[in-house]
């Protein structure tokens, strides 16, 4: 592992979004415009707040892993590195995943049964669409969600 490692949990698996052969990499990498067009805006990306209350499920480092990777998979996101970390004694966890399309994290106080994450996705990415897998791993009795448009274009 890396110099990281003693500080928690660090998880180096690329997403299978992240296969691409290098020749179709240097192809499509030129021509991409990662900002977004939506109902006639240009904007970097969509900022998620997701608030889980009544929330399972939030001491687990290696579970809380999985649903991020679960929710960035499922919204088409290029997952590249991810480190997380378990504190004590209320054994509530941080982390994030690093997305080449910006970012997914997590923070638990599973003391509350409450758990605050950010989606900050850009390019084709829809954020939405990890929503279940986020639901389906934490379980919460409600779910408070906020949206933001980063990087407006006037």
């Amino acid at each position: 592992m890396n110099a990281l490692s003693p500080l928690g949990m660090v998880s180096e698996l690329p997403s299978s979004n992240q296969m691409q052969s290098d020749a179709e990499r240097a192809t499509t990498e030129v021509q991409k415009d990662y900002f977004v067009q939506k109902d006639g805006v240009k904007f970097a990306g969509t900022h998620l707040l997701v608030d889980l209350w009544g929330a399972t499920n939030l001491c687990d480092p290696e579970h809380i892993d999985r649903a991020l990777r679960e929710a960035a998979e499922a919204a088409g996101a290029t997952i590249l590195h991810g480190h997380f970390h378990h504190f004590s004694p209320n054994g509530g966890v941080s982390g994030v995943l690093v997305l080449a399309e910006s970012h997914i994290s997590i923070h638990t106080w599973p003391e509350r049964d409450f758990a605050a994450i950010d989606i900050f996705m850009c390019g084709a990415c829809n954020p939405y669409h990890g929503l279940p897998a986020l639901k389906a791993a934490f379980q919460p009795k409600s779910v408070n969600l906020g949206e933001q448009r980063r990087g407006l274009i006037a």
